[in-house]
Parts: structure tokens; C-alpha cells; sequence
């Protein structure tokens, strides 16, 4: 009977386990914006804006016409929640090495087993061309941390899955496949200035950010 009480307790706790990161994936619906900036030098931002997101079925009214109308789908899936096309801005003006940058925290994943991490860029063509929105080795970069180490994933280094977005080439939606267990956190840096090629830009603008599968673009 201890044998199989022991078998049973192992089973519960195993069962609680699965659940827990099963509930902790479910629950990831927010990512907030932060400036990580203590000198006070005033050069980065990190915020979610209406109308500069990735346009799911979105309503586009061309004159003269009365009524809007559904133009292309920029986005094949997005964040249902979203009724204002946000799309998350983040902003390093000036150079690299100063002591700032653009955060976005992702909120609700604390335990998750992580798979799959993405987001949608506002740039052409590849994470390499020199258009639209800086898509650099360092940044924007996902920084996975659990209680091992942190496990850093730039925007084009490791090269991720690229699919381009409609048929007018103005977003990529990128994807990584990941394996880590039991996370303790995760969030998004923009630290990278307008002196990292090839852009030369120092700001990004994403959205429908991906935790295994669920996609959050919009603030709140």
C-alpha cells in the first residue's frame, strides 16, 4: 500500500505540475511597456499606440466611398482583442552605448514550459533589409530567464521562421522555436541605437507578441 500511495502522491504532484504551466500559458494577456533609462537622458520610449499595429481584416475607407471596406489582410491571425490596431513602439534614439533602452514586460508567464515565441515587424522584404524597422542581432530581443540563466533571442540572430505578411510587403511575422522549462520571466529590449546598421534607425515598431501560440496586441 506505500508503494502505491507513493504512486499516487507522484501522480498528483506530476498532474499539478502540467497544470500549473498549462494555466500559467493560458493566462499571458498582457505585455507592458516600460523605459529603462536612469541617467534620465530622455532618449528612449516604449509605448502601445493606436493605428501603427499589423491590420487584420482591417477597414480602410478610399474615397469617395461612403462606407468603409476590407482591404487586404495584412495579418492572417492577430490578437481578437484588439479593436484599435495598436502596435507596440519601442525607441533608442542616439547611440548604443548609452545606458538605456525601450522594455516590454510579459505579463502571466511565470512557470510556463516555453515552445514558441514570436512578433510581427513593420518592415519589408527580410529581418535584413535596411528598410522599416530596425531588426538587429541584439534587438528587439526576447530575454528568457529562469532559474538557470537568461536566454537571449534577437530579432535576427538566432534566424527565425520569416512569413511575409500580404501582398504588399510591409510586415514579417517571425517565429522561434524554443524549448525551456519552467520560466520565470520574459520580456522584450530595445537597446540598440541609431548607430547599429544596416538601419540606422533606432526604433521598431511590433505587434502580436507570441507565447506558444497566443498573440497579445494591444495595451491591457
Amino acid at each position: 500500500m506505500k508503494h502505491l500511495y507513493k504512486g499516487v502522491v507522484a501522480g498528483v504532484v506530476l498532474a499539478m505540475v502540467v497544470a500549473t504551466g498549462a494555466w500559467a500559458a493560458s493566462k499571458f494577456n498582457k505585455v507592458e511597456p516600460k523605459k529603462f533609462d536612469p541617467a534620465k537622458t530622455f532618449l528612449v520610449q516604449a509605448a502601445w499606440q493606436n493605428g501603427i499595429g499589423c491590420p487584420t481584416n482591417a477597414p480602410v475607407a478610399v474615397d469617395p466611398a461612403t462606407k468603409p471596406t476590407t482591404t487586404y489582410t495584412a495579418c492572417p491571425t492577430g490578437d481578437t482583442k484588439d479593436k484599435k490596431n495598436a502596435g507596440l513602439l519601442l525607441a533608442k534614439t542616439g547611440p548604443t552605448n548609452n545606458n538605456a533602452s525601450a522594455v516590454a514586460t510579459l505579463k502571466n508567464v511565470k512557470g510556463i514550459n516555453l515552445t514558441e515565441l514570436g512578433y510581427d515587424i513593420r518592415k519589408p522584404s527580410s529581418p535584413s533589409d535596411s528598410r522599416g524597422s530596425h531588426c538587429g542581432a541584439g534587438a528587439p530581443r526576447f530575454n528568457v530567464t529562469t532559474s538557470s540563466g537568461t536566454t537571449f533571442i534577437g530579432c535576427n540572430s538566432p534566424a527565425p521562421t520569416v512569413t511575409p505578411e500580404g501582398a504588399n510587403n510591409e510586415w514579417l511575422r517571425l517565429r522561434w522555436t524554443v524549448s525551456v522549462a519552467n520560466v520565470k520571466s520574459i520580456s522584450i529590449v530595445f537597446d540598440e541605437g541609431q548607430d547599429t546598421g544596416p538601419d540606422n534607425f533606432g526604433l521598431a515598431v511590433l505587434d502580436n507578441i507570441d507565447v506558444n501560440g497566443t498573440l497579445v496586441g494591444r495595451n491591457g
